[in-house]
């Protein structure tokens, strides 16, 4: 039996997919956790079995993982307070440990000690606890930023013509989040134990004015990459509506981006999955739905 947390959001329903169309692991080998059961009723007529979990509870992991051997640990959405998610994290692995789970794959992020990205602490907290448990086994996915993260990113930018950025024209080499479903449902549903770590990065490493171009020639018209001061993104982001804390969560992106630390371009998405991950310019040809502009 596996498992996956937080499995009725994009990410984890992907996996779901892959589990069951893309390596034909049959439906009642799978256990899909979420606070929202009734989100997943299509999965449950399936043959999914679809049981409540509450990160807040640890409570109703047990209940949950109940003979379950793997469980993909996807990384919650808990930004509202500082150290919310990891808090939520190592609750979730010491009561995955007590329940007997052998093997957990977890969702990071790319070189998260020392790096400047605000939410960085969580990876790396949730990855010295994954170290620190007494779990025997665990695989730790790093996996670069989505491509569908453009839609939030840029969305200012197909209205306005101009993507401001604090990020030192340098380059990041992003990924489908629809790959990183198939990579992690591969690792979940393989038979790897031990202790690993992989970088799960596109093809390239893209420069926002590469993108920008790209995308523009998609709508038809020019998006300028303006690079600006750090505060100045911030307060650009606050007037635009954000909550502060949000927004330097934001900007700490781009930050992160000009210290270099994900411009690596890694061939682990191959060793894991036997191909090359989708490039840029297929997964734009293939998904243009959030191209709305005013521009």
């Amino acid at each position: 039996m596996i498992g996956i947390t937080g499995a009725s959001g994009q990410f984890g329903q992907r996996v779901l997919h892959h589990l069951t169309h893309t390596l034909s692991v049959p439906a009642t080998r799978i256990v899909a956790g979420t606070r929202q059961p009734a989100k997943l009723a299509n999965w449950a007529a399936r043959g999914v079995t679809v049981r409540a979990l509450d990160f807040d509870d640890a409570a109703t992991f047990g209940p949950a993982f109940v003979d379950v051997e793997r469980v993909l640990l996807i990384s919650t959405d808990a930004l509202d307070r500082p150290g919310r998610r990891l808090e939520q994290h190592r609750r979730a692995i010491d009561a995955l440990a007590k329940t007997g789970v052998q093997h957990v794959v977890y969702t990071s992020m790319p070189q998260p000690e020392g790096s400047p990205l605000l939410i960085a602490p969580d990876h790396a907290g949730t990855e010295q606890a994954l170290a620190a448990s007494t779990l025997p086994g665990f695989t730790v996915l790093r996996n670069h930023w989505y491509f569908e993260n453009l839609a939030h990113f840029m969305a200012g930018a197909l209205a306005s013509g101009t993507w401001y950025a604090a990020d030192g024209a340098q380059g990041s080499a992003d990924i489908a989040r629809d790959d990183l479903a198939l990579a992690a449902a591969t690792v979940l549903a393989g038979r790897e134990t031990g202790r690993q770590t992989y970088t799960l990065s596109g093809g390239e490493a893209l420069t926002k004015a590469q993108i920008a171009q790209r995308v523009g020639a998609v709508i038809g018209g020019p998006i300028v990459v303006a690079q600006v001061p750090l505060e100045g993104l911030v307060q650009g982001m606050i007037g635009a509506g954000l909550p502060e804390p949000l927004a330097r969560v934001f900007a700490s992106f781009d930050t992160n981006t000009a210290a270099g630390r994900v411009a690596e371009v890694s061939g682990d998405f191959r060793r894991i999955t036997g191909r090359d991950p989708q490039s840029f310019d297929d997964w734009l040809a293939t998904d243009q739905s959030w191209l709305k502009t005013g521009h």
